[in-house]
């Protein structure tokens, strides 16, 4: 059964997941490749990033140790490979999601991360529930970024304030 902390926190973070993939929706997959912000990522990069880096790294490598999720680390996950389609990157950030909210729905909030990795130096986190609020910090900031990155591609705004 999953904690009411937890159920509120994984509210929020699908909150955010929803953002991200919203502000891209209805784009071409030419847009989704084009970089339009000075940094040179592409919204199918951002996506790439985030299933891989957030998703996948924070989870199932920082919160559950899961040795294929560390063994699969990417150096730089921004780089989509090749053979992957946009459709294929949606696919593997909500495949990433769905395998963290279940491994989540088996974390204790207060137990600390199963494996830090050295390359972060000495851990900064220390519960699995500050990993879970990085997470959703780390995704809310991506969403911004999305937002603004679909803005420049063809005007559409997340909220219209006037």
């Amino acid at each position: 059964m999953t904690s009411p902390d937890l159920a509120l926190l994984l509210d929020y973070l699908r909150g955010q997941r929803r953002h991200v993939l919203a502000a891209f929706d209805g784009l071409s997959d030419e847009d989704m490749r084009r970089a339009v912000l000075p940094s040179g990522w592409s919204a199918v990069q951002l996506l790439h990033h985030l299933a891989l880096d957030d998703e996948r790294f924070w989870v199932r490598a920082v919160v559950t140790g899961e040795a294929e999720a560390i063994a699969g680390l990417s150096e730089n996950a921004w780089v989509v490979p090749d053979e992957l389609s946009v459709a294929d990157v949606r696919g593997l950030y909500l495949r990433e999601a769905e395998l963290a909210d279940a491994a989540l729905a088996a974390a204790d909030l207060d137990a600390p991360p199963a494996w830090w990795p050295d390359f972060m130096g000495e851990r900064w986190l220390q519960t699995v529930r500050e990993v879970v609020l990085h997470l959703m910090v780390e995704t809310a900031a991506h969403a911004g970024h999305a937002d603004a990155a679909r803005e420049l591609v063809d005007g559409k705004q997340w909220v219209v304030v006037t």
